[in-house]
């Protein structure tokens, strides 16, 4: 199983097969780490992502990477959190793993993810980072030789704090 990596900085600029973006349901981009993934992609992004739409909390889409260095998007929509009794933890885990099933199907020997809906979703990040940790593992463990590298991405100090506690 490939070890999962903790990183600070940013996901456009990731030398990876694919990169994750935390999408809204209409994959149009927007603010956050989705805007930034759009910009640094390019245009050919939006239309691509577009076609693929709409996409609901806890599945996947995947696109190609146009401008970035990363060959492949994979566009999840995370669950808005509700204060925990709306399935938010299955459909965050479902991010990560419908993510880590299409950049694997895709052929990425390499994947990043960044912190899904801890922004403008409202997920409490240490929450959210013991979801992920959790539901990667639990997918790499099945399916051992999968991927070279599984990273996780920090934007903030305290991404970073939540999810290192998590590992």
């Amino acid at each position: 199983m490939a070890r999962i990596e903790l990183e600070r900085g940013d996901i456009t600029v990731m030398a990876v097969d694919a990169i994750v973006n935390a999408a809204n349901s209409a994959l149009a981009g927007g603010g956050g780490v989705d805007g930034a993934i759009h910009r640094a992609a390019g245009p050919d992004l939006k239309a691509a992502s577009m076609a693929l739409a709409p996409c609901p909390a806890g599945e996947a889409r995947i696109t190609p990477g146009f401008r970035l260095s990363a060959r492949f998007v994979v566009h999840t929509v995370g669950p808005v959190w509700s204060g925990g009794d709306r399935e938010e933890a299955a459909l965050l885990a479902r991010c990560y793993t419908r993510s880590l099933d299409l950049a694997a199907e895709a052929g990425a020997r390499s994947i990043a993810f960044p912190a899904i809906s801890t922004g403008i979703y409202g997920y409490p990040k240490e929450a959210a980072a013991m979801v992920a940790v959790t539901a990667i593992r639990g997918w790499a463990d099945a399916r051992p030789d999968a991927f070279d590298r599984v990273v996780l991405v920090a934007f903030s100090g305290e991404d970073e704090r939540a999810l290192a506690a998590a590992l």
